[in-house]
């Protein structure tokens, strides 16, 4: 026998006779409200036999008492088997789910579901799980959203840029990192005392950045080109639902990150897209667009056409 954080634990082995007899010792200890000899008598039994109820007695008492890490491993041993143990995989999903595992907690939750779909509390935790892995991904877009802000509103007099290209760009209104990147190379160019020796430099800025020119009319605002199709959207559907955001719409990731990517943030903005500009996306399949296609549907919208 040796010790470990404290608790005796015993190795030994077969015995079915002798490890009930001490599960036995444990039960008692349980009614005497004696958790210490309950996880004793438990070790014990499980030294002796190889009941999985005995390891899963064991398990919970040593997370009651704080043993997570060791309740964890014999959770886990008596999930690989065959026949997975049902509570076990209830608890080890709980776990996981609080050290924020939400994969493997959702992947319990499922071994439960694949053979009993009506199991109540496996339907009801994994909703939750779902839940906090949609507010995970949320909390993410929303940081990127945050970082993405400010780095649009930081002045172009804060880059390293010669005087006349500066001078050009306060002509031209453009005073923040995302109002120039709104524009063309031939909008620059077409504007008085701009040369090439000026563009190159604003693109080498930008390239250096992984940014480029045109990049923030592609999504975010509504562009000139869109313009009248989002006020023939304003004919047809109210505005309170044009400015819904696209988080109401319920996508999954993979939608979700491709509308990131495009910086569509409502309802409307996604509304005067084609089915061509969110295909060019990469990683943006077929399975996306109808996702979209028919989220928009359910709020009375649609996207684009082009006749």
């Amino acid at each position: 026998m040796n010790q470990q954080n404290g608790l005796e634990t015993v190795i030994g082995g077969g015995n079915p006779e002798q490890a009930e007899k001490h599960h036995e010792a444990a039960m008692e200890h349980e009614g005497n409200g004696f958790r210490i000899g309950v996880i004793e008598e438990l070790r014990r039994a499980v030294a002796c036999g190889t009941n999985p109820e005995h390891k899963f007695k064991l398990a919970y008492y040593l997370d009651i008492v704080g043993e997570e890490q060791e309740a964890v491993s014999l959770y886990e041993e008596i999930t690989t088997a065959d026949q997975p143990h049902i509570n076990a995989l209830l608890n080890l999903s709980v776990i996981y789910e609080d050290r924020g595992n939400l994969n493997a907690a959702e992947k319990c939750l499922r071994q439960i579901l694949d053979t009993d779909p009506t199991h109540k509390r496996a339907k009801l935790y994994i909703v939750d799980v779902q839940c906090s892995t949609d507010m995970y991904y949320d909390e993410e877009v929303a940081r990127d959203a945050a970082k993405n802000a400010a780095m649009m509103n930081t002045p172009v007099t804060d880059f390293e840029l010669s005087v006349r290209a500066r001078n050009c760009l306060k002509k031209m209104e453009i005073r923040t990192l995302g109002d120039l990147l709104k524009v063309s190379e031939n909008e620059l160019l077409s504007y008085k005392n701009f040369g090439e020796t000026s563009l190159v430099e604003i693109k080498h800025m930008l390239t250096a950045r992984g940014l480029r020119l045109g990049q923030g009319a592609e999504g975010g605002h509504v562009s000139q080109v869109h313009q009248d199709r989002y006020e023939e959207l304003l004919n047809h559907a109210p505005e309170q639902i044009l400015k819904q955001p696209v988080s109401a719409l319920n996508l999954t990731v993979r939608a979700r990150k491709a509308l990131q990517a495009l910086n569509i943030q409502s309802l409307g903005e996604l509304a005067i897209r084609t089915e061509a500009e969110l295909m060019g996306i990469k990683n943006f399949g077929t399975t996306s667009l109808v996702e979209i296609s028919e989220k928009l549907r359910e709020h009375g919208l649609e996207l684009r056409n082009i006749d």
